[in-house]
């Protein structure tokens, strides 16, 4: 029987932050897929659930957790894994975790949802998202250019956090050749024990619309 429960679905990066961090854990989980696109997360029944009408949410030992970098705190201490060793590396990791969120996940998620998911939004907007993005994306680059993972030489959850919209460079249209940091980094998570794509980590790809 599966330990924990994640509402979850395939598009989700956000969800998949965590996915991979139970995966990675070889934690017993089972997904719970959110029919997102048909407009579940507004339903009276699913804001019983997050009352902020989003994905993902975990259920373990009667707890329900929400917000993605909540529950990646919650399941490292949980497991003891991809936390930081002291004070100060601890810290690091909320840096660059609401760094995450403020400045990488919500452009790229924004602009990944208008140009290929719903295909909605001016192109002005676009440009501007885009342009946030490559702004953001630059930034992380630079940082990893002399160390292999966000801080330090171990993966933390700051690095689960950072990549998770990452592994869709073609749906938000990046080459990451012009950004061989990420590139390389990248390559380092995915070849953790445990790492499996978002389309077949989570349930609902490809689409049915």
């Amino acid at each position: 029987m599966a330990e924990f429960k994640l509402y979850c679905f395939a598009q989700s990066g956000n969800a998949f932050k965590v996915a991979l961090m139970l995966n990675l854990c070889a934690a017993k989980w089972e997904p719970r897929r959110v029919d997102f696109f048909g407009g579940e997360t507004r339903t009276p029944e699913y804001r019983a659930v997050n009352e902020m009408g989003e994905v993902p949410v975990l259920e373990h030992r009667g707890k329900r957790l929400s917000q993605s970098g909540v529950i990646l705190h919650y399941l490292a201490a949980h497991f003891g894994k991809f936390a930081g060793g002291n004070e100060d590396e601890r810290r690091e990791i909320l840096r660059w975790m609401f760094w995450d969120n403020h400045k990488l996940t919500s452009y790229i998620a924004t602009l990944r949802y208008m140009v290929h998911l719903a295909k909605v939004g001016e192109p002005q907007v676009h440009d501007f998202l885009r342009g946030r993005m490559k702004t953001s994306l630059g930034i992380l680059d630079s940082h990893l250019q002399n160390r292999s993972f966000a801080i330090g030489d171990r993966p933390t959850i700051a690095d689960l956090s950072l990549c998770g919209y990452l592994y869709w460079p073609d749906e938000f249209g990046i080459s990451w050749s012009d950004y061989p940091g990420v590139d390389a980094w990248l390559e380092r998570i995915r070849a953790l024990p445990g790492w499996v794509h978002p389309y077949e980590l989570m349930p609902g790809h490809p689409r049915k619309d």
